[in-house]
């Protein structure tokens, strides 16, 4: 499920990027900048993907049904990714396409003054995005590092929007570098190698966010905090000899799958294990509000591991 929190930053970058995406196209028509031409389409194309996104919260938070029991909250990650895709394709790619244009046949930038009032309000606009995006993702960080936090968040939602506003401040201090620097030197060439440059950080992003979206959207398991508190859970109750497996997924940033094949004691009749079974299962989905389902398999580990010797096993 998606968060409040979530929304918060996706609402700030789509009014934001809306804002500055039609002065920019403006801007790169007067002065012919192709600089300020890339930074207009990834404007453009990052107002389309927090649309996405927006889109692929919705779709998420559907109700489980008979082709899905287990919900939509994964199509949130499927989304992500087609971002990902198109800021490699269409921002990227016309971006350094138009670059090479312009290193082609480079035509001077006039009204220069134009695009550096331009780029001087986007940036007042990104940054007060990216401060939006930066606040929600510190809450996750903890102790840990930017990229650890990055890889560890389930929630795609917040750090594609960081990456998109980070870009886009990146690729306005290149724009102002090269419309500059081609002013100045009277060399339009660097217009183009500015343009060029712009489409090499967009595409570098959504590499990055493609990886990140790849590993969410083909099932990845709950934080090691959590896995351990789980098996602190089970190991608080009496009657468990051992934990056979522990096997969790994220299907969305709030919803996670926990299963267990537990060896219960053999002196407890099936009264005694159900009781274990429901007491444990409430104590985990109140100790970690995520856990949204569990499911609990009673198995000795000699059976267990049978069962995942077994060329058709494999355990849960």
């Amino acid at each position: 499920m998606a968060t409040h929190g979530s929304k918060k930053v996706i609402y700030a970058a789509l009014a934001g990027n809306a804002l500055i995406a039609v002065t920019k196209f403006g801007a790169a028509a007067i002065t012919g900048s192709s600089a300020m031409l890339s930074e207009a389409i990834h404007s453009i194309v990052d107002t389309g993907n927090q649309g996405l996104l927006l889109y692929g919260m919705k779709r998420a938070n559907r109700e489980p049904d008979d082709t899905h029991p287990f919900g939509y909250s994964m199509e949130l990650y499927f989304w992500t990714f087609v971002v990902a895709i198109l800021i490699f394709a269409v921002g990227g790619g016309i971006s350094i396409y138009g670059g090479i244009q312009k290193i082609s046949a480079p035509e001077p930038v006039e009204n220069a003054y134009v695009n550096y009032i331009v780029i001087g309000f986007a940036v007042i606009f990104e940054a007060a995005a990216w401060y939006v995006a930066f606040r929600e993702f510190k809450k996750t960080q903890g102790s840990r590092s930017f990229l650890e936090a990055i890889h560890m968040s389930k929630d795609p939602t917040v750090f594609t929007v960081l990456f998109e506003d980070t870009a886009a401040l990146l690729g306005l201090l290149v724009a102002f570098a090269g419309i500059v620097s081609s002013d100045l030197l009277d060399m339009p060439i660097l217009d183009g190698v500015a343009s060029v440059v712009i489409g090499i950080i967009l595409a570098g992003v959504a590499v990055l966010l493609a990886y990140e979206s790849k590993g969410l959207l083909i099932g990845e398991g709950a934080s090691k905090k959590v896995v351990l508190g789980i098996r602190e859970v089970v190991a608080g109750q009496a009657g468990i000899l051992a934990v056979n497996e522990l096997l969790t997924m994220h299907l969305g940033p709030e919803d996670v799958l926990v299963t267990l094949s537990l060896d219960f004691d053999d002196t407890f009749d099936s009264r005694q294990v159900e009781e274990a079974i429901s007491l444990m299962e409430k104590e985990i989905k109140t100790t970690y509000p995520q856990v949204a389902r569990v499911f609990i398999e009673a198995q000795s580990w000699q059976s267990h591991g049978l069962d995942a010797a077994s060329p058709r096993g494999g355990g849960l």
